[in-house]
């Protein structure tokens, strides 16, 4: 057993989110300052909701319009992102193939909303299909107020072809949203991120790999550090087998795989992780963490807290003279487990990856 851990506070709540924190989406405290421009920059999204685009000599302004009332109105973060389209000609035998009204350019300014870490977000496919519904005051048909809004004609006619049952008519002016990427963030940032070959080494062999976990999800149990590795001369002797871990890495994922064994043989579904600097042990397979609450927060899956409170530390005994502010961990064959367990996310590979890597 280990001995006491000194004035180490921990307060355990059902309300939680997985390691490491995804930027959480809120709808409180949107700005919507009307002197104020709200472009789209790299911090936003990464994936985001194309709500309506505008194009023609007044698109900024309605666009514009668009992006203080979702603010105002509806709380959402909306931004503006501006286009131009260059329109070339091809020439045909000395003539030109395409002739375009407007000139050899088009300009757009497209209505974008939300910060969500994921296309399949469930935040961001609730709010879809809200905002397909909604009805901002500034796209209703105003006759002293032609609109910009792109391709609006064409969606006029296509509403007024359907019948009065059919549901696509009940959507409102921004009824053909979709889920897109920040159009600011380059291509590679979408690219699957696997993970990486040496790492994928460091797991191979041990038959309870964390990689080979089915849920999205597991709970912490314990971690052991070591000297991280970050020379890439001894990553590669080390993939090569011409050198071992250093001790304290070594030692490290010693412990962890001894644990992983000695949880399996009391019947957790217990699993192990090496990385460069650390070994961890898991347990438990999850495929969501649990309910978001109205607040934001997550409600966890009762089952992840029974995990928490299983292995969690518990407070030291105390000591005459002495306030007991401290917390005593754990042990399972010697081993201690982490004083507060924690859901992390599941590591997976990356085949997209593995295929470039050849």
């Amino acid at each position: 057993m280990m001995g006491l851990v000194g004035c180490f506070w921990v307060s355990v709540s059902s309300a939680w989110a997985a390691v490491p924190i995804p930027r959480l989406f809120t709808i409180s405290n949107v700005e919507a300052d009307p002197n104020k421009d709200y472009w789209v920059t790299e911090n936003n999204g990464p994936w985001m909701i194309m709500a309506c685009s505008f194009s023609g000599e007044h698109a900024l302004d309605q666009a514009r319009e668009l992006v203080l009332e979702l603010r105002r109105r509806y709380k959402l973060p909306a931004y503006m992102y501006e286009k131009t389209f260059e329109l070339k000609t091809d020439e045909l035998n000395g003539r030109k193939k395409f002739r375009y009204q407007q000139g050899d350019a088009i300009r757009e300014v497209a209505v974008l909303v939300g910060d969500f870490p994921s296309v399949d977000d469930p935040r961001a496919q609730e709010l879809l299909q809200k905002i397909k519904y909604f009805r901002p005051h500034v796209l209703e048909p105003n006759p002293e107020k032609p609109t910009n809004r792109t391709f609006a004609a064409l969606r006029t006619i296509q509403q007024s072809l359907l019948s009065d049952d059919n549901e696509k008519k009940q959507k409102g002016p921004m009824g053909h949203a979709f889920l897109t990427t920040n159009p600011l963030l380059p291509d590679e940032y979408f690219a699957p991120k696997g993970v990486d070959k040496f790492i994928l080494a460091l797991n191979e062999g041990y038959e309870y790999n964390l990689l080979n976990c089915p849920g999205r999800y597991s709970v912490q149990v314990a971690h052991f550090t070591g000297e991280v590795i970050i020379d890439q001369k001894e990553i590669q002797a080390i993939e090569r087998g011409e050198k071992q871990f250093r001790g304290s890495l070594a030692e490290a994922a010693r412990k962890a795989h001894e644990l992983t064994l000695a949880l399996r043989q009391k019947g957790y579904e217990a699993y192990e992780f090496h990385d460069r600097g650390a070994s961890i042990v898991t347990v438990g397979s999850f495929d969501s963490l649990g309910v978001r609450r109205p607040d934001g927060k997550i409600e966890l899956d009762p089952r992840i807290v029974a995990i928490i409170n299983t292995f969690k530390a518990d407070p030291a005994p105390p000591i005459p003279g002495v306030p007991t502010l401290g917390y005593k961990p754990k042990t399972l064959i010697g081993i201690p487990f982490d004083i507060q367990p924690q859901p992390v996310e599941v590591p997976k590979r990356s085949f997209a990856a593995d295929y470039v890597r050849r």
